[in-house]
């Protein structure tokens, strides 16, 4: 158990590191609105995971009630996705935008427009399925509660990155801008993690 939540700790933490919308929207709100805006903004997406987490917990457990087979299926299904993720990484542009038009935004505007952003994109629901079921422990009981365990442990540790962006978000966008080297090594290295984690699968 503790080793498959080391590990899915340290891929969580370099994936919400790397120049996402989710991470580059807290960065441009907290600099354009100060940090509680990024702070509301951040609960927003990080309370969305839970949603997405419900469905991936549920759709796997009857995946594995169904049949092992189907459960392995949709392993090396996600297997191929994360490669696919990781060859459209290598073909973007080592770039960051930080431009953002001023409005004025309630923290309850907020906090529901960083809710909606996660659970409305569809595209979490589908990295989720590909990414947490390789972090079950023991698929022969309670996977439900395996999921949401890692579920919670992508929301602590994504609620405390966006958190310290937020707080940062000036020196974070001066240093980014001033080293355009920082955004090419975290590409390669979002790119490893897909990678490694794919053929762990095949393997």
């Amino acid at each position: 158990m503790i080793p498959h939540l080391i590990s899915f700790l340290i891929a969580s933490v370099i994936l919400t590191l790397s120049p996402g919308p989710d991470i580059i929207y807290v960065l441009v709100k907290s600099m354009s609105k100060g940090k509680k805006a990024g702070i509301m903004l951040s609960l927003g997406l990080v309370s969305g995971v839970l949603v997405h987490t419900t469905l991936v917990a549920f759709g796997v457990a009857a995946l594995i009630n169904q049949s092992e087979f189907l459960f392995s299926l949709v392993q090396l299904l996600g297997a191929g996705y994360l490669l696919y993720l990781a060859y459209s990484i290598y073909r973007s542009e080592n770039s960051l935008s930080l431009n953002e038009k001023t409005t004025t935004e309630s923290s309850k505007k907020l906090l529901k427009r960083g809710f909606l952003m996660n659970v409305l994109n569809p595209k979490v629901s589908i990295f989720f399925l590909a990414f947490f079921p390789n972090f079950v422990w023991n698929t022969s009981a309670y996977v439900e509660i395996q999921l949401y365990v890692l579920g919670l442990v992508f929301m602590l540790q994504a609620l405390l990155i966006f958190s310290l962006v937020a707080f940062s978000a000036g020196k974070i966008a001066n240093y980014i801008q001033q080293n355009k080297r920082v955004l090419k090594i975290v590409k390669w290295v979002q790119i490893a993690v897909f990678v490694l984690i794919a053929f762990a699968l095949f393997l």
